[in-house]
């Protein structure tokens, strides 16, 4: 499968998306590693297995072994932290004052360089609807590439979401 297959499975009702995905593949503000493991790490957080084997395959040629798995771990390491972390903002309390007392090594040794790999747990966080998450690593981001970085990155996540959501109803409504 790929993204024009993709594209093409996308019904009508939601053209914008179409558009918006083949503007985005294309992309320029963000380096060929960071565009193909933000598009990585959104589509696992879409939890939408059409959606992820197209876009891995469209990108993994472009991604080192290193990077690949990178992505992949943003996505992991996101997927237990924005849930914890949300929990955290809604409880409040003494639980921001309290260690996680969760292993998060990938954070500190991602394998990749350190911009790129907040970039794809900023795109996860936006997908998950974390805000401490989404907080932290967009302040990260932003210092380290920019704020069209940022934009470029929460654009893919909203767009492969939305995608992975459209195609998910279409097939159970039989569009």
């Amino acid at each position: 499968m790929s993204i024009d297959a993709i594209k093409d499975r996308i019904p009508d009702y939601a053209k914008d998306l179409r558009l918006n995905l083949s503007s985005l593949v294309n992309d320029v503000t963000l380096t060929p590693q960071q565009l193909a493991g933000t598009f990585v790490a959104s589509a696992l957080a879409a939890r939408n297995d059409e959606v992820t084997s197209a876009i891995v395959a469209q990108f993994a040629s472009t991604l080192s072994p290193e990077a690949l798995t990178a992505a992949k771990s943003a996505n992991a390491i996101m997927a237990m932290n924005n849930i914890y972390y949300r929990f955290v903002h809604m409880a409040g309390g003494e639980y921001s004052q309290m260690p996680a007392q969760l292993r998060m090594s990938v954070i500190a040794k991602p394998g990749v360089e350190k911009a790129d790999f907040e970039l794809w747990c900023l795109a996860v966080s936006v997908i998950n609807g974390c805000d401490l998450c989404v907080t932290s690593h967009e302040k990260i981001v932003r210092e380290a590439l920019g704020v069209s970085a940022v934009q470029t990155a929460a654009r893919i996540a909203a767009t492969v979401h939305a995608v992975a959501v459209t195609l998910q109803g279409s097939s159970a409504l039989g569009d």
